[in-house]
């Protein structure tokens, strides 16, 4: 009995020790940096420049099956997880309307950034009803600024904030949002300059690839769901004729409708491309009232949750095969 005692003290002995040990690792442990993307676009690169950290930590605020968040509301428990982050980044150029005004209550302790600061070749977000049209060029005109108020449901003054969707953009959000982690977190700015560099090198060879078929294609002319591939067309060449949907997440009106099929016929367009996260009978609809083709273009506004870190360049390369396939190559 008395063996069994001291058995059982030297037990309980060993097992507080090993506890105490865990404790003392934990608290050693240093805190990680919380970083935090307002949209799954930010949140696919950002994850690409921290990759390989111990000490950063991201999350994604919106969750990553909304796509563009043009009409998105904070829940209490973005607000939850909001209060414990360091760092927010954001896509810019208007898209977070949701959030600021709570970003200008932010206090000093939540770094903000803006991943589109200082990218001056932006476009004037257009709609279905005014903007698209006869740019022989494929190149967007710019709108006087009464009108971009007017036609833009973003608070920016009608800059188009869908950057993300033309690879040579996303590039240029890497560098920038590289660059801001830098000053914010010294220790990581090889990781994040290395990172940032591998990254951008990727999506301009995208974005050379992308253009390569831009100059094969068949017809240039196209139609699409609302205006998130405006720099996409730009850097292949291609003329977007017309958008389906007057405002995101708009339906068109009876009349609206009749004048996209119009526009269409005179524009001789060759395809109506929809996007996944948005229902596709109406879009179908007008391809088959024109008689031109239909298909899918998916510009990577959302994903799965863990999505892999090449998630974005296999979409892309995606839409590579359906342009080719759908516009046909000379």
């Amino acid at each position: 009995m008395k063996r069994d005692l001291e058995w059982w003290r030297m037990a309980m002995v060993c097992c507080c020790l090993i506890l105490a040990a865990g404790f003392t690792d934990a608290a050693a442990a240093p805190e990680k940096l919380k970083v935090m993307a307002s949209t799954f676009p930010v949140h696919q690169i950002t994850r690409n420049l921290v990759a390989g950290s111990h000490t950063v930590e991201t999350a994604l605020l919106i969750p990553a099956q909304l796509g563009c968040p043009h009409d998105y509301v904070l829940t209490p428990q973005d607000l939850r997880q909001l209060a414990g982050t360091d760092v927010l980044i954001i896509n810019g150029l208007g898209m977070e309307e949701f959030l600021e005004s709570l970003l200008e209550k932010a206090g000093r302790n939540l770094k903000i950034i803006d991943s589109s600061a200082g990218i001056t070749e932006t476009l004037p977000y257009k709609n279905a009803e005014h903007g698209y049209g006869t740019d022989e060029t494929g190149h967007s005109e710019a709108l006087d600024s009464d009108k971009q108020h007017a036609y833009s449901h973003h608070k920016s003054g009608g800059v188009n904030p869908h950057l993300f969707a033309s690879p040579r953009m996303a590039a240029r959000l890497a560098i920038n949002i590289a660059e801001a982690l830098c000053e914010i977190d010294p220790g990581g700015t090889t990781l994040y300059t290395t990172n940032a560099r591998a990254y951008a090198d990727k999506m301009n060879q995208l974005a050379e690839n992308f253009a390569a078929l831009g100059k094969k294609l068949v017809n240039n002319r196209i139609v699409t769901q609302h205006g998130v591939f405006d720099y996409l067309a730009r850097d292949m060449g291609l003329q977007i004729v017309a958008a389906v949907q007057p405002h995101a997440g708009q339906e068109p009106s009876a009349a609206e409708m009749l004048e996209l099929v119009e526009t269409i016929k005179r524009e001789r367009a060759g395809a109506v491309f929809t996007e996944p996260q948005y229902p596709a009978n109406i879009s179908r609809t007008i391809a088959r009232e024109t008689g031109i083709a239909f298909a899918t273009l998916d510009p990577a506004a959302n994903g799965p949750n863990h999505a892999p870190l090449d998630y974005y360049e296999t979409i892309m390369r995606q839409n590579i095969t359906a342009l080719g396939n759908t516009l046909g190559i000379r």
